[in-house]
């Protein structure tokens, strides 16, 4: 397990680990063309997210009141239905669409954004090898 808390900036990033505990990310905040963006760097991978799928994610959570399946799929795949990851692309969520910013890999939103979460206190995720889900806390 990751001891590192981390503050969330570029030279102190937050260690994670994917919700199945099988792979290991870095993550900090920084502002990019003026937006307040998530890096997420996943061995050489490098995506982006757009920070306000925190507090939106966090809202959306709360107001089902109950557990949503993460549902982690590549931007090229369709996302289950009713997951963290088909609600962090769908038209309807407050930003009207995708909130990875980095086209090619705009998905995994269920796979990376959750671990985050977890470590600042805004949910609780589960931790089985698959089917793993989250709820707000």
């Amino acid at each position: 397990m990751i001891d590192s808390l981390g503050s969330g900036t570029e030279s102190d990033p937050w260690r994670l680990q994917t919700p199945p505990l099988t792979s290991e990310l870095a993550m900090h905040r920084e502002i990019r063309d003026g937006r307040d963006v998530l890096v997420c760097t996943v061995g050489k991978t490098v995506l982006f997210y757009d920070a306000k799928c925190l507090k939106d994610l966090h809202d959306m959570l709360k107001a089902r009141g109950d557990w949503v399946e993460l549902g982690a799929a590549d931007e090229q795949k369709p996302a289950k239905a009713g997951t963290v990851e088909a609600w962090g692309r769908a038209p309807d969520n407050p930003v009207g669409g995708w909130y990875g910013l980095k086209k090619g890999l705009r998905g995994r939103f269920g796979m990376y954004i959750p671990p985050l979460m977890e470590r600042l206190g805004l949910a609780e995720v589960e931790h089985k090898p698959r089917g793993n889900r989250m709820r707000a806390l």
